[in-house]
């Protein structure tokens, strides 16, 4: 019977490992498909100026007919409506998104999503399978926690998507980045499923670690956000200064959110999620204390923790505070993303401690 079931875990064992492949090849496609968006999505100069002619593109309200004293009808032009941003900020539109307003472009834009869809259940499939071939939590090592962290990523995307978020202008780095996280994890983390030391054989590896890597996730989207913000904020200043913009950099930016509008995104994300991250450090210290006979001490990954933690303390207030909105905070923001990325990676591999445990 025992052999029985080893065998069994072996066979799922490699089943999950399969369903990661699967699941890259899947996101490969997806890569291109998103690639193919955002090349359809591109207008010619002349396509870009006759869009900006029709009312519709341009956002303006339709006209509205009256009838006059004399019996006869006046067409009435009704004003645009414009929503002021917020004070310092540029009154600038969002763009169209990676589609460009094109049909073809939302097409493929569309069989992009279906496709992170498909690969991000054959992904979810692989974790499960992983976490039933050693019967606990499906994230003991970097491995598991890699793949895992990605699933939840493209979970978080996907989500946003459902609710009608307009996010769609992050699938192509969102696709990218899990396929550089995959091939890190299969590459140089893979470790064989095994069972975990006894310290981590408690109900606090599913609280603890699944809202780590939650968190992770979702910061992680804000960070993209981030990015993107500093990308577009330069690109606008460049069209205010008057300054010569280049027909690629102008064709991508002009498609993505406004820099006000990413800079609210990314705002946004990480305040939704900070308070979560401060219950997993707290949910941490429980753990500690039961398993190590102490709340804190001052292991490398406590300590990296609660860093994180201040440096996103620290954007959240400077964010909230008029001197420190834009590109500063956003620098905040990516600082305090390196550090969770530095946690996990870097005192993973390179620090030793109480947490430095099966291998990789």
């Amino acid at each position: 019977m025992t052999l029985l079931a080893a065998a069994t875990n072996e066979s799922l064992a490699d089943l999950s490992n399969k369903l990661v492949y699967a699941s890259m090849a899947v996101y490969t496609l997806a890569f291109f498909a998103h690639i193919t968006e955002w090349v359809f999505g591109s207008r010619s100069k002349v396509g870009r100026t006759a869009a900006a002619l029709t009312p519709a593109a341009a956002g303006a309200a339709p006209a509205v007919q009256v009838r006059t004293k004399a019996g006869g009808t006046a067409v009435l032009d009704r004003p645009q409506v414009v929503t002021r941003s917020a004070a310092g900020t540029r009154d600038v539109p969002d763009g169209p998104g990676a589609a460009g307003g094109t049909e073809k472009g939302d097409l493929y834009g569309r069989i992009a999503v279906s496709l992170t869809v498909l690969g991000f259940l054959i992904e979810a499939a692989g974790v499960v399978s992983r976490a039933m071939s050693v019967q606990r939590a499906p994230w003991g090592n970097m491995y598991e926690f890699s793949v895992t962290f990605s699933t939840v990523a493209v979970g978080a995307y996907l989500a946003l998507l459902a609710l009608k978020k307009n996010v769609r202008w992050l699938g192509l780095i969102l696709v990218t980045t899990v396929l550089l996280d995959l091939g890190i994890a299969t590459t140089w983390l893979y470790t064989a499923s095994d069972q975990l030391v006894p310290a981590l054989h408690s109900y606090w590896l599913w609280i603890h670690v699944s809202t780590a890597i939650f968190c992770g996730a979702v910061f992680y989207i804000g960070a993209a956000g981030a990015v993107l913000y500093l990308f577009r904020d330069s690109y606008e200043a460049h069209l205010e200064a008057g300054r010569t913009v280049g027909r690629f950099r102008s064709s991508v930016m002009e498609r993505l959110p406004s820099a006000a509008s990413l800079d609210k995104f990314s705002y946004r994300i990480n305040a939704a999620v900070f308070p979560l991250w401060t219950f997993t450090i707290v949910a941490g210290a429980i753990w500690a204390g039961d398993a190590w006979g102490r709340y804190w001490g001052w292991d490398p990954k406590e300590v990296w923790s609660f860093v994180t933690w201040v440096a996103y303390a620290c954007y959240l207030h400077a964010r909230a505070t008029a001197g420190w909105k834009g590109r500063k905070a956003a620098y905040l923001a990516l600082f305090a993303f390196a550090c969770w990325i530095w946690n996990y990676y870097g005192v993973n591999i390179l620090l030793s401690g109480k947490h430095s445990y099966a291998g990789v």
